[in-house]
């Protein structure tokens, strides 16, 4: 079965991170959630990744803050593709896990999304896009969602506009 792994560096990430299996959630897209870290248990990430990719991971996602070089040491053990959720917490609030996630050696690539919540519920949406090019199914909802999203902005919009 395909699945969406989302690799995250502490727990303390859950709290941003959990936006990111909602979005799974609505949309039935299979997943799996670790905590594994680049540097606190760089084997158990390695073993992981190969292990998840075995059994049908697609997409991979690593979210980490500061140094942030989950995503890159994920993408390290495997060709599949990787989005890389940089979180706040850091000296720079987030910018330095910015920095640390998409600045990657040529043919080592790492989507990176923005910082935090944003950037958690995009790379739902991203690994969606990618899971779409091989399930019509997926690609439909993620069409009626932009539908939806789009008759939200005109409803709103309905209620305080002002036109001359």
């Amino acid at each position: 079965m395909d699945f969406v792994s989302v690799i995250m560096g502490s727990k303390s990430d859950w709290s941003v991170m959990s936006e990111c299996i909602e979005i799974f959630k609505k949309f039935d897209v299979a997943y799996e959630v670790i905590i594994s870290s680049a540097h606190r248990s760089p084997e158990r990430t390695k073993e992981y990744v190969k292990d998840a990719q075995s059994r049908g991971a697609q997409v991979f996602i690593g979210a980490a803050g500061m140094a942030a070089h989950l995503a890159g040491a994920i993408a390290s053990q495997t060709c599949r593709p990787v989005i890389g959720v940089p979180l706040s917490g850091g000296a720079m609030d987030g910018l330095d896990a910015l920095l640390s996630t998409v600045q990657m050696p040529s043919s080592m690539p790492v989507a990176t999304v923005s910082i935090g919540k944003a950037g958690a519920i995009n790379a739902a949406y991203l690994a969606m896009q990618i899971l779409s090019l091989k399930n019509d199914e997926l690609a439909g909802k993620l069409i009626e969602d932009r539908v939806m999203k789009a008759k939200k902005v005109e409803l709103d919009s309905a209620e305080i506009e002002v036109r001359i």
